[in-house]
């Protein structure tokens, strides 16, 4: 097989792929009315000496049939109390840190697999004035389509400067062809689109793994959170004595999950270990009083939590635009 040929085959596997994995959000999209503009896509704000910018990559409907619970009763009383309906609209956030002289990217969004309403990372990054070029290094908390399938734009690598981090675990689970084998027929995909937009830069020697609990950078380190995925990771930055943690998919639904931390999601390759892993971050951020950034927060996904008996509440920042205007 020549390379055209090897192209047009990973393009192919790829968007088949992404047909399958949109799959469970096909009727949100359809049913959910649209917006005829974008909304602003990125928040900024500091921690300690770093300058973090919410960058959003869109968003898109959730079929809370997804979330793994006996009682669905439960789930809709909640959703109720929020008013809100199945399916949810659900952010799909990225993260941006100046640091030490580096422009860190967490997580790189979905690309064009999840439909018209995705793929919007690009745009705001350039409307904080970087272009994906700039992007010195990536911290990938996992490799879910919408976490990596925006590293590629078809055969392009979107981040051609950029080293991408990544637990050693997860990419030998999601590269490797005898994990996919055994995967329900459903859940291949994921392997397929792993493939498709991690190793181009693999073969670009682009690819810099850790293991487990690692300093990336001074002040910036990895924690790991498997469950989710295998090596699913978040990160957190101290400086000046603030901290944020990015917190990956450590929840998909807020309003059901921090009532219930127990309830996990189709998309967990070990629930349990998953759930566990929630109830340890959630206990943990409450008491350490850290900021938190989960990937589908709504916009921008920035926050506390609070204990509230057995459940927990989310106080989202507060908007600030305190910049000193210019002067004509």
């Amino acid at each position: 097989m020549n390379l055209r040929s090897t192209l047009l085959s990973t393009l192919m596997s790829a968007c088949l792929a992404a047909t399958a994995l949109t799959a469970p959000f096909a009727s949100a999209q359809s049913a959910a009315p649209r917006l005829t503009q974008s909304q602003a896509g990125y928040y900024r704000l500091h921690v300690g000496e770093a300058e973090v910018i919410a960058l959003s990559d869109g968003s898109i409907g959730l079929d809370t049939q997804l979330l793994q619970t006996p009682d669905r009763q439960a789930v809709a009383a909640v959703l109720r109390q929020a008013h809100l309906a199945s399916p949810l609209d659900t952010s799909v956030n990225a993260y941006l840190v100046k640091w030490a002289g580096r422009l860190i990217l967490v997580d790189a969004g979905t690309g064009v697999l999840f439909g018209p309403t995705l793929n919007k990372l690009p745009a705001s990054l350039r409307a904080v004035g970087i272009v994906p070029e700039q992007i010195t290094d990536i911290l990938v908390t996992h490799i879910h389509t919408d976490h990596t399938g925006g590293l590629m734009d078809g055969s392009r690598r979107v981040y051609p400067n950029a080293v991408v981090h990544l637990e050693q675990r997860e990419i030998a689970f999601w590269l490797d062809p005898k994990n996919e084998a055994k995967a329900a027929a459903e859940k291949r995909a994921f392997f397929v689109q792993a493939r498709a937009s991690v190793e181009p830069y693999v073969r670009a020697g682009q690819i810099l793994t850790f293991d487990g609990a690692t300093e990336i950078f001074p002040g910036l380190r990895s924690v790991p959170a498997p469950g989710h995925t295998p090596g699913h990771t978040f990160y957190r930055l101290s400086s000046q004595g603030s901290r944020i943690t990015f917190w990956g998919d450590v929840l998909h639904v807020a309003e059901v999950q921090l009532q219930d931390p127990s309830v996990t999601i189709d998309y967990d390759i070990d629930p349990l270990a998953a759930a566990a892993q929630r109830k340890l971050a959630f206990a943990e951020a409450a008491e350490q009083g850290d900021l938190v950034a989960p990937a589908h927060m709504a916009f921008p996904g920035v926050g506390h939590l609070r204990r509230d008996g057995a459940a927990y509440r989310w106080l989202p920042i507060p908007y600030v635009n305190d910049a000193v205007a210019a002067t004509r």
